[in-house]
């Protein structure tokens, strides 16, 4: 069992298990009945994905010194109960379910689940 960070909207793995957008918005001009068969996500989950504010900041990030910045500002936002306990349960879930968490980035690098991959390897979450 087994947690992958995916890119949502790819084709899915074999044994991928139930896929997770923690995206802040759902994808444009998708019907919400064809979230889950146009490979974009089961469940939305918000409560993940950077804020707004957060979310334009590493968008806009050209330097490692931005990237930084956003990096730090993301991990305060899930540092909060409630995520924090998002992640310790998707951590442990990892070891008895498949599941994958993502997003619309393509470039995993310079995005948000980079991030959410280490919050997750930090609480011993079972990858993939």
């Amino acid at each position: 069992m087994a947690i992958r960070v995916v890119r949502l909207g790819s084709a899915r793995a074999k044994d991928e298990g139930l896929r997770i957008g923690t995206v802040r918005r759902p994808p444009r001009g998708v019907p919400k009945a064809a979230f889950a068969s146009q490979n974009w996500y089961d469940v939305w989950f918000p409560m993940l994905a950077p804020s707004v504010e957060t979310m334009q900041r590493g968008q806009a990030a050209a330097t490692p010194a931005e990237w930084k910045a956003f990096t730090n500002a993301y991990r305060r936002e899930m540092q909060a109960p409630e995520p924090g306990r998002a992640l310790d349960l998707l951590a442990a879930l990892s070891h008895t379910a498949n599941v994958s968490v993502g997003c619309y980035c393509d470039d995993e690098a310079h995005c948000h689940r980079s991030v959410l991959r280490a919050l997750l390897e930090e609480r011993g979450a079972n990858f993939a």
